[in-house]
């Protein structure tokens, strides 16, 4: 990264973050036009509250063994995730009557559900379905994201406030209440809630993305270049945008958390893939029924999710530190 690629991030943190707009792409896809509105229950609005609540809680602004135990325990979910796609100590889906509602114990360290299946083997089997699909969202998004302001900064200024005004558009609706919208209308499956999520979730990469070349692409070394004959496409492959990919890691990093919890808030309240599934919010929504007299349905599967969700946002908050260390201070 050259100095002056390092420099377009430190401008981008002269304004003091606050926790509900730091990284937030700013309004205007030229600086200007500071209406357009926000939807703060965006993946990436999401992870930072977390992040920076856990962090308080635990640890306080300053303390880098959390960051570390942070990626630790992020690195035991990826492993228990790829574990349970492959072994679980009961198969998730075998149904059995006779040991409905048996409380955790030696046979069934979680308990089972209501027909008798082993909730610890169902959380283990859904891990792998959650977070992979969270990280694969996120990864798809981005680089619409990115692929879409790339293009937006190569074309007339015309084209470019087009699409910033239809960004614009997109990140003024309610994140979530979108995603279920068109998780509904295309039918319960996981399926439906990957891509409702990808198409709620790119538009904010997008403007966050196009500001941070816009920016880039005034840097001396870029006018330099352009002097000397080299062309917009070209300028934009070797120069512009590897310096320029920085705030994104952060994005993405920061979004992951927010994903897990989303995902497991649409599958709750019924578009994610139908029963039998083990998805950790349809796990959830299934034990809701039986709160009161089997409690470890639904709470396993919610500290799963919320030890995820904490993880996952501590890990993008050490992130968006090492990028951006005025951050911690805030």
């Amino acid at each position: 990264m050259t100095n002056d690629g390092a420099s377009v991030v430190e401008r981008e943190a002269e304004e003091p973050p606050t926790p509900d707009t730091e990284h937030e792409p700013r309004t205007g896809s030229t600086g200007h036009g500071a209406g357009a509105a926000r939807s703060y229950a965006s993946p990436a609005a999401i992870g930072r509250s977390i992040g920076t609540t856990a962090r308080r809680i635990l640890g306080g602004p300053r303390f880098p063994l959390l960051d570390r135990m942070a990626f630790v325990l992020v690195a035991l979910l990826v492993l228990v995730a790829l574990i349970g796609i492959f072994w679980t100590p009961h198969d998730p889906f075998m149904v059995n009557t006779k040991q409905a509602f048996l409380p955790p114990g030696s046979g069934h360290l979680l308990g089972t559900d209501n027909v008798g299946r082993d909730v610890l083997s169902r959380i283990l089997a859904g891990a792998g379905r959650t977070l992979l699909i969270a990280v694969a969202i996120v990864l798809s998004a981005a680089g619409i994201g990115v692929l879409v302001a790339s293009i937006a900064a190569l074309m007339p200024t015309w084209i470019d406030e087009a699409v910033m005004r239809v960004c614009d558009i997109l990140m003024s609706l309610p994140s979530l209440v979108l995603a279920l919208g068109l998780a509904a209308s295309l039918g319960p499956s996981m399926m439906s809630i990957v891509l409702a999520m990808i198409a709620t979730s790119w538009p904010s990469t997008a403007r966050l993305m196009r500001n941070i070349l816009r920016e880039t692409m005034t840097s001396s070394y870029v006018e330099s270049a352009r002097i000397l004959g080299m062309s917009r496409l070209r300028l934009m492959r070797r120069h512009v945008l590897p310096n320029s990919l920085d705030a994104i890691y952060v994005q993405a990093s920061m979004e992951i958390s927010g994903t897990i919890v989303m995902i497991a808030g649409l599958a709750f309240l019924g578009v994610g893939a139908p029963p039998p599934s083990p998805d950790w919010g349809s796990l959830i929504a299934q034990g809701q029924d039986h709160i009161t007299t089997a409690w470890w349905i639904a709470l396993f599967p919610g500290l799963a999710t919320t030890l995820a969700a904490i993880a996952f946002g501590l890990a993008g908050d050490a992130v968006r530190s090492s990028v951006d260390p005025s951050s911690r201070r805030s």
